[in-house]
């Protein structure tokens, strides 16, 4: 097993908790009500006893319950034949994902180019900004996204820069956890892009990473978003893994 991949995917887990969980022989599942791939689908935590194929009719069952797709998430820590089997089953592949991680040693401080706002907790402020960000209307998304975040079990750098009527145009989140930092939830409205706010956000939460004691940094891209890849490359990030869903309508 690779142990930085399995270090890189425990993080993760750490960082982005659903709404509601099931462990099941080894297994993960995750509901979200399909907020997010990440936190609606299975992943694999541990060594199985129960026959796989049961497991995944199982799966099945229970997110057709949830009214949502059965999604099994698929990293290079999931035997390739558990991938293939999927694909056999009818599951499609969607939202495939680069993992990028970088030595904080090598990050090259420079004061950002707008002003940054940044807080140690989440502020409904910022939650109801971002829904903004990502036309999030769904009802029920609205209404358990926000104790998603709140459920976060580690320190946060809460990062947002506003318009010159307090307006929030931009977000960031920063998650420290061990010696790393991750860095999630980087967006701009549209009316404000290639102006360096992007970049102004990471820079801060880098460094505030590294203020707190993070020695290293992570960060997860999907696949074809060349802008982001390339501002995070600029920073200093590298391309480590990729990781996909599988995804199969069951309702």
């Amino acid at each position: 097993m690779n142990t930085l991949i399995k270090t890189i995917e425990d993080l993760s887990l750490n960082a982005w908790p659903s709404h509601q969980i099931e462990l099941y022989d080894g297994w993960i599942l995750r509901f979200s009500y399909f907020y997010t791939h990440r936190t609606n689908s299975v992943e694999q935590i541990g060594p199985s006893t129960i026959p796989v194929e049961e497991k995944v009719q199982y799966c099945e069952e229970i997110y057709r319950r949830w009214g949502t797709p059965a999604i099994f998430k698929i990293s290079p820590l999931v035997n390739p034949g558990f991938d293939a089997m999927l694909a056999d089953r009818g599951y499609v592949v969607q939202h495939t994902t680069h993992v990028m991680t970088m030595d904080l040693a090598n990050f090259a401080k420079k004061d950002p180019a707008v002003a940054v706002t940044v807080s140690s907790f989440i502020p409904p402020k910022w939650i109801d900004s971002l829904f903004a960000l990502k036309s999030t209307t769904n009802v029920m998304h609205r209404m358990v996204v926000p104790s998603m975040y709140r459920a976060i079990p580690k320190e946060t750098i809460c990062t947002s820069i506003q318009d010159e009527t307090g307006t929030i145009i931009a977000t960031g989140l920063g998650i420290r956890d061990r010696d790393y930092v991750g860095v999630y939830a980087i967006h701009v409205h549209p009316a404000y892009r290639h102006r360096h706010y992007a970049s102004s956000i990471c820079r801060t939460i880098l460094s505030e990473g590294i203020r707190l004691g993070a020695t290293k940094a992570y960060l997860q891209v999907v696949e074809g978003n060349t802008p982001a890849i390339t501002l995070y490359e600029s920073l200093g990030f590298s391309y480590l893994y990729t990781y996909w869903f599988r995804a199969k309508n069951v309702v």
